[in-house]
């Protein structure tokens, strides 16, 4: 049996107190897609660094075509063709398709840019990646299904032999999962070897050879695809059988007041939309890509303007013309891209926590700092947050943690309107589980919540009431055992809307929205 393309022998990296690696083994085959699963925070991450050389192993040996190597500089790995494409794409949205393939290596000709030979190349890599596209088309045009076309382009324009995809499908729709797994199984029959990071289990069986699961930072079990039941998966996972996946629902009371209505919101893309959120009540939002539902939250939360309607709470109208108005409302919002949107990277758990509330640990001219460590401690302790120190910057935290950090931020703020969208986004089964109990918990508590996932499963498992939008409008309301998948796409992919277009024609994710 020929020799893995790719070994890892007993490599290991510690941070200060937390060991993410602990002489870890792995091997890659030639043309092989090998899925790489575990929860956030144990490991995959740093292994995919170590191999790109973003930095460097502590201990342990990786052998690259029988060539052993104590670790790869940032340009050596990307001379010795491993490559990686993230779910934040490393793209320049004003520059056009052929300039981003080629950025930095352009070809130049009598000492100026040829930017001929550089369409012409850009066209042939990427006719040979099965796709036809306008190589003179400015990035930022495209959808992201077709970034990250260009991103795999610009690896293949590398003679990429190692490409790693963290999380590829999290922004996708139906339909352009699809064309991404077509282009992955034609560079493999290019002989080109895949590494896989996802926390959609269900596509591991599509497209993968073998799966090899992390916890803890530790290699726990490598499987054929074909022995890799779901359920072993997430039980090797976590650490124990993981039963449910939603915890048990808790009714809403039939009093239950309303206690925010949105009526006649208007914008460029909403067409008087209305809705009502009772106290203690989970209300989902559904629809197809482009249905307008991040549009509708934003306007009631005052991060977009609208043309028009109004926002009542507790039956008064209330003026929302920015997001501080919202808060000061006790309306909030944990934004789909948590890290760019919801969190400040390099500021500690600590102030993340506390930042929009300092004027409740304010006394006289200082801030209480026992009070802010008291309140900090008791939420990561209540939240289950993994952090060796509330001082530790939230940069270093994984995807669930980090979303716990920001549901701290508005409990402390004692919010009871609480909009989630795609909460669980990038995101493992354990902690998924972990965010649905809080969720249950804030319910419990009297606070009033609204989702938004592109994972329709998650949205029926967890919603007590559901609206349906289409082409910016509200096309229908399912409670209770009405929720059910046929029912969210028969009234998501309502086309008799006369302006109707090509942003929603031909996906069937029922719960995309942008």
């Amino acid at each position: 049996m020929p020799a893995p393309l790719l070994e890892l022998k007993s490599v290991s990296k510690s941070w200060p107190g937390v060991r993410a690696l602990d002489k870890i083994d792995f091997s890659l085959e030639r043309g092989e897609v090998h899925a790489l699963v575990g929860e956030n925070g144990a490991g995959k991450s740093t292994m995919i660094k170590i191999l790109t050389g973003a930095i460097h192993a502590d201990e342990g040996q990786i052998i690259l075509d029988g060539q052993s190597y104590a670790g790869f500089s940032i340009k050596q790995a990307q001379n010795l063709g491993i490559g990686a494409i993230y779910q934040e794409l490393n793209l320049i949205p004003n520059l056009s398709i052929a300039e981003n393939i080629f950025f930095g290596r352009e070809f130049r000709k009598h000492g100026l840019v040829d930017f001929a030979r550089m369409h012409a190349e850009a066209g042939t890599i990427l006719a040979r990646m099965g796709f036809k596209l306008d190589t003179r088309a400015r990035v930022g045009s495209l959808g992201t299904a077709w970034e990250q076309v260009v991103e795999i382009a610009m690896a293949v324009s590398k003679n990429i032999r190692i490409l790693i995809m963290d999380e590829p499908t999290a922004p996708l729709s139906t339909d352009e999962v699809t064309k991404l797994f077509e282009l992955i199984r034609r560079l493999k029959t290019e002989g080109v070897s895949i590494i896989y990071i996802s926390h959609r289990l269900e596509e591991l069986y599509e497209i993968c050879d073998r799966v090899t699961v992390f916890r803890d930072g530790t290699r726990i079990e490598t499987l054929p695809i074909g022995e890799a039941e779901k359920g072993r998966l997430i039980s090797l996972m976590v650490g124990r059988p993981l039963l449910n996946q939603y915890p048990p629902r808790i009714p809403v009371p039939s009093a239950s007041p309303t206690i925010l209505e949105a009526e006649g919101l208007r914008s460029g893309k909403l067409k008087d939309v209305s809705l009502k959120l009772r106290r203690g009540e989970i209300l989902g939002l559904a629809g197809l890509v482009g249905a307008g539902r991040t549009e509708v939250v934003r306007a009631i939360y005052g991060a977009d303007r609208r043309s028009g309607g109004r926002v009542r709470k507790n039956g008064k109208e209330i003026s929302i013309a920015s997001p501080l108005d919202a808060i000061r409302q006790g309306i909030v919002l944990l934004p789909e891209e948590r890290k760019s949107q919801g969190l400040f990277l390099n500021l500690s758990v600590s102030d993340n926590m506390v930042f929009p509330n300092l004027r409740k640990y304010r006394r006289l001219a200082m801030l209480n700092a026992k009070s802010i460590r008291q309140d900090v401690l008791g939420m990561i302790d209540s939240l289950r947050i993994k952090t060796s120190s509330e001082r530790n910057r939230v940069l270093f935290l994984s995807g669930g943690n980090q979303q716990k950090v920001i549901i701290a931020r508005w409990m402390l703020m004692e919010a009871d309107v609480i909009i989630f969208d795609e909460p669980t986004r990038g995101i493992d089964v354990g902690a998924k589980f972990e965010i649905y109990t809080l969720m249950n918990k804030l319910k419990s508590e009297g606070k009033s919540l609204i989702v938004i996932s592109s994972d329709m499963q998650e949205l029926i498992g967890i919603s007590d009431r559901l609206y349906v939008m289409c082409n910016g409008r509200m096309k229908g309301e399912l409670v209770g055992q009405d929720i059910d998948q046929e029912r969210i796409l028969r009234l998501a992919a309502d086309f008799s809307d006369e302006t109707d277009g090509p942003g929603v024609s031909g996906s069937m994710e029922g719960v995309a929205a942008r």
